[in-house]
């Protein structure tokens, strides 16, 4: 095997990595700048909490989609996932969310690993909808008892502002289920107030939320000034490459995610996003009335573009892998060192993926 310019968490180190039964168990070479050599880079498998499709299908169609989901994703450097919702009728999602619960007990050969379901909805704003349909209504607890009970739920998007919710926020934190504020038209005291109660991180930030205004911070501001972790669209459309570079600054361990649809890796048309069609052109994704609606953004490809807003290659990836993998407190992923997942991605010296491994499964792309 050929030496590899390998990024551990104690920096570069030129040589292999060594594995069995999918697990890291060791990284053999000597510390190296890999600007002194043209050697290809390999970089913890990235990690995305916040994909709704890819390669055609859409989470919400069912059992059928996942597998087609998770083998594109795959191609770009994924190699753990959180299966996203859209808000629907509790009917719809139940049919989902078990499906997704049987799928998530295993991972078949070739795919990413789906690590469990992010909720985006419906327990949002009907006034802060962005792309989702208009199925929110207030959460009950007993409703999301019955969603726990079908599909390990990581992750929910929740409204602050909406009645009864900071009591919810409390009780499901307390329960390791990570409540993130999104699609809200809540202020900025509401922000942290849930915060306050065990929020623990922001949907796409800057989106379908309240923005900064200097006499009004809304949730935007109570991010930037109290977060420690936060899920960022990087494509370069959702938000401003200024705007990025201020949440870099303000928000630590602020991670990137896809937030990508069924148009993920397929040539531009019309695709289906929960109950909406939506239509891919000029790189991104859109309803009819020209609203952004999800993004057509792989991993590989946020990686080259948080590299091209000025981040080094090492910070990019601790925010494609170990932040990610931290927040959801995977200490076994994100990162290459023994004891973990054998999750890698190899890549050329532009950046573009060459091979990929899951759990010790490797993957040579065909395009590669």
């Amino acid at each position: 095997m050929s030496e590899h310019n390998i990024l551990t968490p104690q920096g570069w180190i030129l040589g292999h990595l060594e594995h069995h039964d999918g697990r890291v168990t060791g990284v053999q070479g000597q510390p190296c700048d890999p600007q002194s050599n043209d050697l290809p880079y390999v970089l913890p498998g990235f990690i995305d909490l916040h994909i709704h499709g890819g390669g055609g299908k859409d989470i919400m169609q069912g059992r059928d989609a996942f597998e087609t989901i998770a083998r594109t994703h795959l191609r770009f450097g994924t190699t753990s996932l959180l299966a996203t919702t859209m808000t629907a009728p509790a009917d719809e999602l139940i049919g989902v969310l078990t499906a997704l619960g049987e799928y998530c007990e295993q991972r078949q050969p070739g795919t990413a690993r789906v690590l469990g379901v992010h909720l985006e909805g419906p327990f949002i704003n009907p006034g802060k909808l962005g792309a989702q349909p208009n199925f929110a209504h207030t959460a009950l607890l007993s409703e999301i008892e019955h969603y726990l009970s079908l599909a390990p739920i990581r992750v929910i998007t929740i409204a602050p502002e909406i009645a009864g919710h900071l009591h919810l926020i409390t009780a499901l934190s307390q329960r390791g289920i990570r409540l993130q504020l999104g699609h809200t038209l809540g202020s900025y005291e509401e922000g942290v107030a849930a915060l306050e109660a065990g929020a623990s991180s922001f949907t796409h930030l800057y989106n379908a939320m309240s923005a900064l205004h200097h006499r009004q911070p809304g949730i935007v501001g109570a991010a930037l000034a109290h977060a420690r972790y936060a899920e960022l669209i990087p494509d370069l459309l959702h938000v401003h490459p200024g705007a990025m570079r201020v949440a870099l600054r303000a928000i630590p361990c602020l991670y990137c995610v896809t937030d990508s649809t069924a148009a993920a890796g397929m040539p531009d048309g019309e695709y289906t996003l929960g109950s909406h069609t939506v239509t891919k052109c000029l790189g991104g994704v859109r309803l009819a009335d020209g609203t952004l609606a999800g993004s057509t953004l792989t991993m590989d490809q946020a990686l080259r573009n948080l590299v091209k807003i000025g981040l080094s290659l090492p910070e990019a990836s601790q925010r494609l892998s170990q932040f990610p993998a931290d927040y959801l407190g995977l200490q076994g992923r994100g990162r290459l060192q023994p004891g973990s997942w054998a999750d890698c991605v190899v890549l050329d010296r532009s950046l573009n993926v060459q091979a990929v491994m899951v759990e010790g499964e490797a993957i040579e792309l065909k395009n590669a």
